[in-house]
């Protein structure tokens, strides 16, 4: 016999009973059962909806770590990538400033020997910028340092 069937049996068993029992007992069995039953159901029921409550949150828990692991991740690329492209950006205009220094000198010793004082000057190879003068990612306004039109002032104030 499985469960059910028990189950079954004992429902008949407890009909049976009742319908021999008096009155005044019916009436309190009555009651008795009436109130298990929903102490039973009101237990059943909070008992699931913990349940399903605890299953959301974790849900929730691993969605978080989850997110919270790409956007680590994606952040590491982006800042590699940054800094790929500030070292190539760097490297070449290291590179454009030797041929300046290079293309100064060939017009500074030319110059030398047909200079006069009328002649424009060409800037020094120390007034060049250099790769180390320009800024770097962490010096770039943000969108919170930009003004909006509610800082500027009116004619009136």
């Amino acid at each position: 016999m499985d469960k059910k069937d028990v189950e079954k049996a004992a429902l008949k068993a407890g009909k049976k009973i009742i319908d021999h029992t008096p009155e005044p007992v019916k009436e309190k069995v009555e009651e008795k059962v009436k109130e298990k039953a929903k102490e039973k159901f009101v237990e059943k029921t909070e008992g699931k909806l913990q349940e399903k409550a605890n299953e959301a949150s974790e849900k929730l828990q691993k969605t978080k770590e989850k997110n919270a692991q790409k956007v680590h991740g994606k952040g590491e690329d982006a800042k590699e990538k940054l800094q790929d492209v500030l070292l190539s950006v760097k490297d070449k205009l290291s590179d454009v400033k030797e041929a300046g220094e290079n293309f100064q000198e060939k017009v500074s010793s030319s110059d030398d020997k047909e200079k006069s004082k009328n002649k424009r000057k060409i800037k020094g190879a120390n007034q060049i910028k250099k790769a180390t003068d320009i800024k770097s990612s962490t010096k770039i306004k943000s969108s919170n340092d930009i003004k909006s039109s509610t800082d500027l002032k009116t004619m009136g104030s």
